[in-house]
């Protein structure tokens, strides 16, 4: 058996769903439908949806803060045993 993206990416998506993660195929995401969530394929994170993730879970937080966490998310290189639910449940401090 040959292996591909093809197949990781069906594995993922089952994983997900199994999870209760709303799943949904790529380009129904992208431009040219009525609401993109990405400008382009390349896009991994679904930035609006990552937003609404940390608001729901830190809602006693100024929303101004969230921009700079989620930019943190974006662009420092995770360490140790972090998953992406206590990541969602971490304290936004200094911004109350």
């Amino acid at each position: 058996m040959s292996l591909n993206e093809s197949i990781f990416e069906d594995a993922a998506l089952n994983w997900f769903g199994e999870l209760v993660y709303e799943v949904g195929h790529g380009p129904q995401l992208a431009l040219g439908v009525p609401a993109p969530e990405r400008d382009s394929l390349g896009d991994v994170v679904l930035v609006a949806r990552l937003h609404e993730a940390i608001w729901q879970q830190n809602a006693a937080t100024p929303p101004r803060g969230i921009p700079t966490v989620i930019g943190t998310l974006l662009t420092e290189p995770l360490s140790g045993e972090l998953s992406v639910s206590s990541l969602l449940k971490l304290p936004l401090y200094g911004l109350n």
